[in-house]
């Protein structure tokens, strides 16, 4: 069996402000999706660690954005050790917070993605079985736009058939287009569908260059 390059992440803090984040040093990975999306499922399956996101009947748990340290150490070109995370972003769209702690979050993860100069690139989680949501939309277009790598986990695979699942993988990549800087893959935490090859996606975004000042 691989060697699981996710495993042993630890948690850090959760941060109710970008500036409580840990140090805005190394690389870091953000995950992002809609709260029922299966975000926090995926994150404990590449981790191999099943209670590091907490996951519950209830969407929407993750209302801060929660630190996780890796134990994978990069070289830069310097040779100098780089640190790696994951940051697990707030759950969007389906949550019954009140309007106010959802402008928050809209303010606060709009900095994030802008601001934060160790983001190395995005993993989007979207359930398969349903069409974009705006929340996805808004979340590619601006990878799109300011060049930020993201990968799309397709989630809840196992819901269908091996050809529906390959079929909404096609339409997906049909309809965000070739040219863009985005990646997608069918996913499944229960049958272990595509887990390797994420962990590869992540560690090839956490392994990419340092995005520039926009």
């Amino acid at each position: 069996m691989p060697i699981n390059p996710l495993q042993g992440a630890q948690f850090v803090l959760a941060a109710h402000r970008i500036q409580q984040l840990p140090a805005d040093e190394g690389a870091e990975v953000a995950f992002a999706g809609r709260s029922n999306a299966g975000k926090s499922s995926a994150l404990n399956a590449l981790t191999g660690h099943k209670g590091l996101a907490r996951t519950s009947k209830t969407p929407g748990r993750t209302q801060q954005m929660v630190a996780f340290s890796l134990p994978t150490v990069l070289r830069g070109e310097t040779s100098q050790a780089v640190e790696t995370r994951l940051i697990d972003l707030p759950g969007y769209g389906y949550a019954k917070v009140p309007e106010a702690l959802r402008e928050h979050w809209r303010h606060e993860i709009d900095r994030y993605l802008h601001e934060r100069r160790s983001l190395r690139g995005v993993v989007l989680i979207v359930d398969i079985r349903h069409p974009l949501k705006e929340f996805d939309r808004m979340m590619l277009d601006f990878c799109v736009r300011t060049l930020l790598p993201c990968h799309v986990l397709m989630t809840k695979a196992d819901k269908l058939t091996r050809n529906q699942a390959s079929q909404a993988l096609t339409v997906f990549r049909k309809e965000i287009g070739a040219d863009v800087p985005v990646t997608a893959q069918v996913f499944s935490v229960p049958d272990g569908t595509g887990v390797e090859d994420a962990r590869a996606a992540v560690m090839r975004l956490l392994e990419s260059d340092e995005r520039s000042a926009m």
